[in-house]
């Protein structure tokens, strides 16, 4: 005779029952509503003030505009490239600094790290932009990338320290040198629960970007502000959010979808699943 098990249950949820599950059901569809009016009225403010009229919007039809939009969109993707490069790097250098057997080392690595994760990195592009007088972009990439390297740096030694003691010493009863074992042993494990992390780290330096309009680099919040503000267009500000909003939000989006197709692919990946080193003695190592 077949028997059928029940559903699990766990300490922490219960599965529900029925009568649970009417009220989820009727909670989910009064937030549905909520959500709905909630939407329906911003859309009816926006349109009771005028923010859908056609001279708020054609400027967006000039190629003039659409040139300075996507030359801005450039700039800002551009300067978050140097930044992500150079914020890895940065991290990467401080961690393993931190991270050193060597005293005066790891002293200077954590007063660098906690001092510039202290600074708020407005303050620090504005210093490096108007005391060092160094031109915009330069001085943009620099203030994220001091900040967010510093950042990094924690994340990447939190993860190597998160990795099991076990893995560590079995490395080294195997006669691997330091630089070995952290390279092929403790780093690629540690890279999977880092991830999510440093991608959370890089959408930040992606956002912080804009603050370059404030030292005069044409990125794309400062193409925006020049539209927004301009007399002939009516002011069209709310229509400019309305632009540049969604494609900030879809380029987070694209980073988040990046992590997460990384960590699909670090488990499908047999060398990632063979670096393991078990404690109880030798076991499979990276080729």
């Amino acid at each position: 005779m077949t028997t059928h098990a029940a559903p699990a249950a766990t300490a922490l949820y219960d599965i529900p029952g029925p009568e649970a599950r009417k009220r989820h059901l009727l909670y989910g569809i009064a937030a549905t509503i909520l959500v709905a009016a909630l939407v329906g009225w911003i859309i009816y403010l926006l349109i009771d003030t005028g923010q859908f009229a056609a001279a708020k919007w054609n400027p967006f039809t000039y190629k003039g505009i659409q040139e300075l939009l996507l030359r801005g969109l450039g700039n800002t993707l551009k300067a978050f490239g140097y930044a992500a490069v150079l914020s890895l790097a940065l991290g990467a250098v401080l961690a393993v600094g931190r991270l050193s057997v060597h005293r005066p080392v790891r002293w200077i690595a954590t007063l660098l790290v906690e001092f510039f994760r202290a600074m708020p990195v407005l303050v620090m592009i504005f210093f490096i932009f108007v005391a060092l007088k160094v031109q915009p972009l330069p001085a943009l990439v620099a203030g994220l990338t001091l900040y967010n390297g510093s950042v990094l740096a924690e994340v990447f030694r939190t993860g190597i320290n998160s990795v099991e003691r076990g893995q560590r010493e079995a490395a080294y009863a195997l006669g691997m040198r330091k630089t070995q074992v952290t390279a092929s042993v403790l780093a690629p494990q540690a890279v999977r629960a880092m991830m999510p992390t440093i991608i959370s780290q890089l959408v930040v330096a992606l956002k912080d970007t804009s603050l370059g309009y404030l030292i005069t680099y044409e990125e794309f919040l400062h193409a925006g502000k020049l539209i927004a503000s301009n007399l002939d267009y009516d002011l069209p500000f709310i229509p400019v959010v309305m632009v540049i909003s969604p494609i900030y939000i879809g380029m987070c989006m694209l980073l988040s979808w990046f992590a997460t197709w990384m960590a699909k692919r670090q488990r499908r990946n047999p060398k990632t699943e063979a670096v393991e080193v078990s404690p109880a003695g030798p076991g499979p190592l990276l080729p």
